[in-house]
């Protein structure tokens, strides 16, 4: 190996930066000098992120206080548009802190970038306009045309790629569905043309009183709404009384537009944002690797003919890279990248060092127990050591599944006398629980907080309850949701089946994934929310009742008499109206989940004119068509990957490394002396609750491999280091897109590998690429 000098600050620096990019995947566009980096790293600190993203929420919050405002929110002009122009003050000034570091050619050319100037720019005008109308006499006139655009500015901030990685694979399967949306539309267009024919002419009216059928637009719209079934089948009735033949034509309709159009569109969806994600993928890993490439050439060493970079350079770079590891977790990381043990780590390896920080290794210093620290000849007495194995005992834990399932059914018998029984035995049960693995262990257990804050919050309410005098009957509302979350303990009994458990794990996973889902479909309605409230405030109003309660004339029909004989106004519609932010989100919601959308809609015609049912049909179609297709599209093909695979490669590689250092957590220390040496040969720990956590999951579970079967590259560390270490299965939304398409992605690596003659040693992916070879 070349000599090994120690790595310049300015390459530690820029190498670093790199691959705190490729682990995020991002564009390094910066420019390659140590201040743009530095300004680059303060641009990426969480704390700005955080500002900004208050700021952005504070930006959309404003359609809470602007006309038409919620009621007694609403602020003066001048203060809203204030606060708005501080969130565009901050907008810009993160626009220049990122030209500041950015190469000029690529700045200037980011779309996303331009967008935020754009809309930026606009708001700028449109605010200079609505107070100029305001202060000129036109007060209640001017419109902010721009407040639909507040979205935009959420989706294209550099901090954001999740949503907009999201809306942009939209938007490229949108080019891809056009055509099967218009065979849909031009399907609806002939039957309607064949309904007008048909009962144009038969006089036939609704039970209503509306005439049946006898307009072609108002035809399409009911049998667009049938493809939705929300009006089946009402819409056929008339014409089924009339004469029974007529159900054909629905049929054949349902069955062509509803069965096997809509399920073609899904499946078009499902193929084409398929692919535009794996193209995306794609994109996303050969960012990873130029980022990495880079980093590796800023601190590579010569060894020979080739390049390599040593261990201490390794270290270097990860203390520049957060969060702080410690000096074992950096050899963990190490002795996974140099598989073949030769100290060293080459280009195809070092490749992997992205995915590989982006593990989560969690270190735990095993410390004595608050008891055993403070009292040890109690704590490590005969009867404390009973009470900690019977604590630690899986059985332990099945019994208290059975008084949980009892305490369920005592509740729903309403038996009030035997509630102290059962608070008195979960009490224990946590007390008991504390005592044998300790405060801080009990508390890292997910359930054993819940207990604790259900089982502590009812002790403290009983005991209320108690002190007050309450009866029977006059509990209070307090203590009633208590009971309620007593009850909640059920689903602890579902950690005990294994299915059960994984359905809840994988949903789980899958949360980073739904929440970017929802920040798409936020953008959607919050879009569709202010153009409805420009459009159709004040048209509907609540006024508390209806069929004649209000005390009123003009509080009558919604106080429009425009809905008197709606079947609107019939069924209580009148809160269903755009007269602020929020109730307008509800409508929004209700119109989403589709049952009774064309009531919705009608009430709207009624107090407009028939032209509202384009807004409402274009909701359904960019939010229930495109973007909940889409989004199923994803749920399906993420949850059958994370139910079916358990842990990444990366991640078992890590857990093979951590298993043969010894430092898996619940690990003991190895004793490899033989009796002849001294030593008294392998050794068990002499309490159970060493080998679980505790909520009783095993922490060891499969005994080391003997050492004639060990790895004599990476040595025991179980005596010398107290800390030990588990892998934190917590999936990013990039790690569920690479596992995806990981089969696709190794066989273009392979290609790549054998164009540039190399071989890799990494035990991530190179079982498969060797078969392949």
């Amino acid at each position: 190996v070349g000599e090994d000098a120690p790595v310049l600050e300015r390459d530690l620096i820029l190498a670093s930066a790199l691959v705190r990019d490729a682990m995020e995947s991002y564009h390094s566009d910066f420019k390659m000098t140590e201040k743009a980096v530095r300004i680059y790293n303060v641009y990426h600190h969480w704390g700005l992120q955080l500002v900004l993203y208050i700021f952005i929420l504070i930006n959309h919050l404003l359609a809470v206080f602007e006309r038409p405002a919620v009621h007694g929110c609403e602020l003066p002009i001048w203060g809203t548009m204030l606060i708005e122009f501080i969130c565009l003050s901050f907008y810009t000034f993160r626009l220049a802190q990122a030209a500041s570091f950015s190469r000029a050619e690529v700045f200037w050319k980011d779309p996303k970038n331009l967008v935020v100037m754009g809309v930026v720019g606009v708001t700028l005008i449109d605010m200079v306009i609505f107070a100029a109308m305001e202060m000129g006499g036109l007060t209640g006139m001017g419109i902010r045309c721009t407040r639909p655009l507040r979205p935009f500015l959420m989706v294209n901030f550099a901090e954001n790629k999740q949503v907009r990685r999201a809306v942009r694979n939209i938007r490229n399967t949108l080019k891809e569905i056009i055509y099967a949306l218009i065979l849909l539309f031009m399907s609806i267009a002939l039957f309607s043309l064949l309904a007008l024919k048909l009962f144009q002419r038969r006089s036939l009216f609704y039970p209503d009183g509306r005439p049946y059928f006898k307009d072609y637009f108002d035809i399409y719209f009911s049998l667009y709404v049938l493809i939705t079934t929300a009006n089946h089948p009402d819409v056929m009735m008339p014409a089924y009384n009339d004469n029974a033949l007529f159900a054909l034509f629905f049929v054949v309709y349902t069955l062509i537009c509803l069965y096997i159009f809509m399920n073609i569109i899904l499946a078009v969806i499902y193929y084409n944002y398929r692919e535009n994600l794996k193209i995306e993928v794609q994109n996303m890993v050969a960012v990873k690797r130029d980022n990495l490439s880079r980093a590796f050439d800023l601190l590579k060493v010569r060894d020979g003919d080739s390049f390599i970079i040593t261990y201490s350079r390794f270290g270097a770079l990860l203390d520049k890279i957060p969060p702080a590891r410690s000096e074992v977790t950096k050899k963990i990381l190490w002795y996974v990248l140099d598989q073949n043990g030769d100290n060293k780590v080459d280009l195809p390896d070092f490749m992997y060092l992205a995915d590989l920080l982006n593990v989560g290794i969690v270190e735990t210093e095993e410390t004595q127990n608050c008891f055993e620290k403070f009292m040890p000849r109690v704590y490590n007495c005969v009867v404390s050591q009973w009470i900690r194995t019977i604590t630690a005992h899986i059985f332990f834990r099945y019994l208290f599944d059975l008084l949980i399932l009892v305490n369920a059914i005592v509740i729903g018998l309403d038996v009030y006398e035997a509630e102290w029984f059962f608070l008195t035995v979960f009490s224990i049960e946590i007390m008991l629980k504390i005592y044998a693995f300790g405060f801080v262990q009990f508390m890292k257990q997910a359930w054993n907080v819940f207990d604790f804050i259900i089982i502590g919050s009812a002790v403290v309410g009983t005991l209320y309850e108690v002190a007050v005098g309450a009866s029977n009957n006059s509990r209070t509302l307090t203590l009633d949701i208590l009971l309620v979350l007593r009850v909640l303990r059920l689903v602890k009994l579902i950690r005990n089946f294994k299915k059960f458990r994984g359905i809840i794990n994988t949903i789980t996973n899958l949360g980073p994934s739904i929440l970017t889902f929802g920040g798409v479909l936020f953008a959607v309605y919050y879009v569709y929310a202010v153009i409805g409230m420009e459009l159709y405030r004040d048209k509907i109003t609540f006024y508390g009742g209806f069929n004649g309660t209000h005390s009123m004339e003009t509080q009558l029909y919604c106080g429009n008499d425009k809905l008197k004989h709606s079947t609107f106004y019939a069924t209580g519609y009148c809160k269903n109206n755009f007269n602020n932010i929020f109730s307008s989100f509800v409508v929004l919601f209700e119109l989403m989940v589709v049952n009774q959308w064309h009531i919705l809609t009608e009430g709207f015609v009624h107090v407009t004119s028939k032209a509202a049912r384009l807004y409402f049909l274009l909701f359904h179609l960019s939010c229930v068509v495109i973007v909940l297709n889409i989004f199923t599209a994803f749920v399906l093909e993420a949850f059958l990957l994370e139910y079916t695979l358990d842990k990444t490669k990366l991640e078992s590689a890590v857990e093979t490394k951590i298993r043969e250092m010894g430092l898996k957590l619940g690990k003991q220390p190895r004793k490899k002396h033989s009796k002849e040496e001294g030593g008294n040969g392998d050794s068990k720990p002499q309490f159970p609750e060493m080998y679980v956590d505790s909520d009783h999951n095993v922490l060891e579970d499969s005994l080391d491999k003997p050492d004639t079967q060990r790895n004599p590259n990476v040595p025991d560390m179980s005596d010398s280091v107290k800390s030990r270490f588990h892998i934190m299965k917590k999936r990013r939304v990039e790690d569920i897109l690479v596992m995806m398409f990981e089969d696709e992605l190794e066989e273009l690596e392979i290609m790549a590998m054998a164009a540039a003659n190399v071989s890799c040693t990494c035990p991530c992916t190179c079982g498969k690429k060797q078969a392949a070879m």
